[in-house]
């Protein structure tokens, strides 16, 4: 026999967390995983294509970032996501919205071929763009996994804390 308790669950504790996180959460963050792996694989060129060409070939520290940010940057899409009915009714809104933006475009940028960034082969020229912008580039994932993590932890407690189920 199992007895169902009837005792509110903690504010901001990972129960609070999983109550709101349903199937619209994940649908959302699958295809938000999806579509990350795609804006930031073809046209780096990361997943090759006829539409774009990498001039140096891609990295094994181009890979890593490309593969631990789109599941990061899938998980925040989805978490603006309004949580379910039993979630209160005050929107998270858009905290955070800039730094999962910088996070996303820092790990474009060490993705891409260091080469084809017009920008950066503008302000560097070429010489400059291979002896101190690619040796910059796995940094420059590295802070962007970084902050995209962060941003989504920061996001997940947030989403924890409205629960109104929590509330006792």
């Amino acid at each position: 026999m199992t007895s169902i308790s009837t005792d509110p669950i903690k504010p901001g504790s990972i129960e609070a967390l999983k109550s709101t996180l349903d199937a619209r959460f994940w649908l959302v963050a699958i295809v938000g995983t999806i579509g990350a792996f795609l804006i930031l694989g073809v046209p780096t060129a990361v997943i090759p294509n006829p539409f774009f060409i990498r001039m140096t070939p891609t990295e094994p520290t181009n890979l890593v970032v490309w593969l631990l940010s789109a599941p990061l940057i899938g998980l925040l899409i989805a978490s603006y996501v309004r949580p379910p009915r039993h979630a209160v009714g005050h929107d998270v809104g858009e905290q955070g919205a800039g730094h999962a933006t910088l996070g996303g475009v820092a790990a474009y940028l060490a993705i891409g071929c260091p080469i084809c960034n017009k920008i950066v082969v503008a302000a560097l020229g070429v010489s400059g763009v291979l002896n101190v912008f690619a040796p910059l580039q796995p940094i420059i994932g590295a802070a962007s996994l970084t902050l995209l993590a962060a941003t989504l932890v920061w996001r997940l407690r947030i989403r924890a804390r409205r629960c109104e189920r929590c509330v006792a």
